[in-house]
């Protein structure tokens, strides 16, 4: 994961930030999944959301070489 945190949160990009705050909630001591050592079901959707928006970005770059193949040379 790239490091964004010295930008501006409104800087910040989405993926960046959803596995910011994954990585923050497993590491709050006082949370039950912490101290369980259980996962913690709501990082793992933050990053599952992360993965999926990463995914699609992909996508979406692959599907604009094939609409534009002329920007193939840049």
């Amino acid at each position: 994961m790239k490091d964004e945190s010295h930008l501006p949160v409104a800087e910040q990009s989405l993926v960046f930030r959803l596995r910011k705050r994954a990585e923050i909630r497993r590491q709050i001591p006082g949370r039950l999944a912490v101290t369980e050592g259980k996962p913690d079901k709501i990082a793992n959707l933050l990053d599952e959301a992360a993965d999926e928006i990463e995914r699609l970005q992909t996508k979406n770059t692959e599907l604009g070489w094939i609409a534009n193949p002329e920007r193939m040379g840049q």
